[in-house]
């Protein structure tokens, strides 16, 4: 059955996902603040709307992609009174979990439904329509939007109630934030000890020392030829969205009296990191400032 969709926030995960579910056969409804954003969307099927609040007018489901809780607290301030009473509202953006409470609480007080639903994949996962959704909310409102997250994604896990979503996003990218760390120490070391990369790589792969950071996202060139270090590091995962993503996870951390020394000591590295790399340079390459930093102590 073909639904309109508005979805609001167009960029480099936003458009994918529209994209597909324009090829899915569903009307979507676009805007973007970025008109160069918006017009590479309409290429994709998509129809523009001149603001967001035309784009929800007509809208059975409002999807939404937005850089952090400010900009998703603003945008539904404008746009909730202008959609139709029992809009579902799916929030896909990365935002503080108190603040995807907040945005649940304002749209069931204005009569819509509201689901938190995350993504993890990145902008490849987003063009393949292979994202994982972590979604916090009800049931009902969960089983309605499952079917448009299985066209953009190849998993959606309802987490629980409201902000469970966030809250599920920000543990998952804490272990990979940490891990990431800890398999760029790990090769630095090996490289200060003479052992090549593919020889801990073969090692590590098969034993204890397997995970995703290491046998999907390789931080050195070489033993994953599909890993970001063989392309200069290009995301990927910029390292800017790991920082705030485990910025997120600290806040928490510090809010929930949590013992979290590595999701602390992870947050503040990857902090600054993204402070020097921004959005240029995929997260694995921490490696590069760990490596950098070894030989200062040489």
């Amino acid at each position: 059955m073909t639904t309109t969709l508005a979805f609001i926030g167009l960029g480099h995960m936003g458009a994918p996902m529209a994209a597909n579910l324009v090829k899915a056969g569903h009307r979507v409804i676009g805007h973007d603040l970025v008109p160069e954003a918006l017009d590479g969307a309409v290429r994709s099927g998509v129809e523009a709307a001149a603001s967001a609040v035309e784009a929800v007018t007509d809208a059975d489901v409002v999807l939404t992609m937005l850089p952090a809780g400010r900009h998703v607290l603003d945008l539904y301030e404008s746009i909730l009174p202008a959609a139709r009473p029992g809009t579902l509202f799916v929030d896909c953006s990365t935002i503080d979990v108190a603040d995807a409470r907040t945005v649940h609480e304002r749209a069931v007080a204005a009569g819509m439904r509201a689901l938190d639903a995350p993504v993890s994949g990145g902008v490849v996962g987003a063009e393949a329509a292979t994202l994982t959704f972590m979604a916090g909310g009800g049931e009902g409102e969960f089983a309605e939007a499952r079917p448009l997250l299985e066209v953009m994604g190849k998993k959606a896990v309802h987490c629980g109630g409201a902000g469970a979503g966030q809250a599920a996003k920000i543990c998952n990218n804490m272990i990979l934030g940490i891990s990431m760390i800890a398999v760029s120490e790990a090769f630095v070391l090996a490289e200060s000890l003479g052992l090549s990369h593919q020889a801990l790589y073969d090692v590590a792969s098969t034993a204890s020392g397997q995970c995703w950071a290491l046998s999907v996202n390789c931080p050195v060139p070489g033993p994953v030829p599909t890993s970001p270090a063989n392309r200069d590091y290009r995301p990927g995962f910029a390292a800017s969205l790991m920082a705030k993503d485990l910025g997120l996870a600290a806040n928490a951390v510090r809010e929930g009296g949590v013992q979290a020394e590595l999701g602390l000591r992870a947050a503040e590295l990857y902090a600054a990191y993204a402070e020097r790399v921004g959005a240029g340079e995929d997260f694995s390459g921490i490696v590069r400032t760990i490596r950098e930093q070894s030989g200062e102590h040489a």
